[in-house]
């Protein structure tokens, strides 16, 4: 070949490639994922801003009503939901194709029960109305807090009020009571003269019976169907777990901005120096939360046992059975997944 023909075949080939024609398309796998306004689920917005999983193109949107999120699980529209941990059994008595892959973090503090003045005890709410999320941890937390100390699950009237609404109940009187998260806990103290704490989330029995927590939900087609990139999006969730614990405080802006809340909303949730301490909620790590699933040797945290994700299954659903939710216990591997940590642990991953 001549020079001019050689000359004239690279400047053809450099074209191509710069057109792109000739380079290899690569796309990262779409991950779609909701969940509330709440620090906890901050952690895919660190994943997704630090470029946690390169594999990973995560999307993740604010979603504040729970159902609606789970609804667009099943119309395939939505691969992960961070919520409570309470509502697999609710979801497998209504065919919903989403398993509780995770437990997330655990209240720590950051959930309370708060009365207004001239309430000392639970007698004292007999046939007074008590806000709470109807259907949600709050009210299985109201109504054993009740049994506990010596009154029915059943005494008091619960009303489906939550956060600014229910501060605003509580202040306007039109509830007794109310179970509320941070900071419209704190913020309620601090407005209603008179008002005081009946229980809260950091007392020892609460946290080794791991009644009020997170969970991360993935549906049945991530898990089934696209195995390798929810393995891929559960890592992604750990590693910025483990990266914020390193970084707390770019971590908390991150997740300021990503929630749309103020830093110190953050920080009162989840703490400043990365321990999961010093805050009102405790963040599992990936270890802590394979221990929970019975995927790792060792127990978690708070005198907690070893798969004790079990015994929290058969916990809520005991309650959503008296208050008429499901009608059944079920067996818990109907609406939990372990295998996913169970997996990572055997790779090697250790988060």
């Amino acid at each position: 070949m001549t020079k001019k023909l050689l000359k004239s075949a690279s400047r053809c080939i450099a074209a191509f490639v710069l057109a792109g024609a000739a380079a290899p398309v690569w796309s990262a796998e779409s991950v779609k994922i909701a969940g509330f306004t709440w620090p906890g689920y901050g952690f895919w917005h660190i994943a997704a801003e630090k470029g946690l999983a390169p594999d990973l193109d995560i999307h993740y949107q604010t979603i504040e009503d729970p159902y609606e999120s789970f609804n667009l699980v099943a119309a395939g529209q939505l691969d992960v939901v961070s919520s409570t941990a309470e509502f697999t059994p609710v979801g497998v008595e209504r065919g919903l194709p989403v398993k509780l892959v995770a437990f997330g973090n655990l209240s720590n503090g950051t959930d309370k029960v708060v009365a207004g003045p001239g309430i000392e005890n639970a007698a004292d709410l007999a046939g007074k109305e008590v806000a709470v999320l109807e259907g949600g941890l709050a009210q299985i937390y109201v109504a054993m807090w009740l049994e506990q100390n010596g009154a029915a699950y059943d005494s008091v009237v619960y009303r489906n009020i939550i956060a600014d609404d229910a501060f605003a109940a509580m202040i306007g009187g039109g509830v007794a009571a109310s179970e509320f998260w941070e900071p419209y806990g704190t913020n309620t103290l601090k407005a209603l003269e008179g008002a005081s704490i009946l229980t809260q989330s950091d007392e020892p029995f609460w946290l080794k019976n791991a009644v009020v927590a997170d969970g991360h939900y993935m549906s049945n087609a991530l898990i089934n169907d696209r195995r390798d990139v929810a393995l891929k999006t559960m890592q992604a969730m750990y590693d910025a777990i483990a990266w914020w614990k390193q970084n707390p405080t770019e971590g908390n802006e991150i997740i300021a901005k990503g929630m749309g809340m103020s830093i110190a909303d953050v920080e009162l949730v989840l703490g400043k120096d990365g321990t999961s301490l010093d805050g009102g909620l405790y963040v599992y790590d990936f270890i802590e939360a394979a221990q929970f699933c019975g995927a790792a040797p060792g127990n978690p945290p708070f005198e907690q046992t070893n798969g004790q994700m079990s015994d929290h299954w058969n916990l809520v659903s005991e309650w959503w059975v008296k208050f008429g939710l499901i009608q059944e216990v079920k067996a818990p591997e109907t609406g939990v997944e372990c295998s996913l940590h169970k997996e990572l642990y055997d790779s090697g991953y250790r988060g």
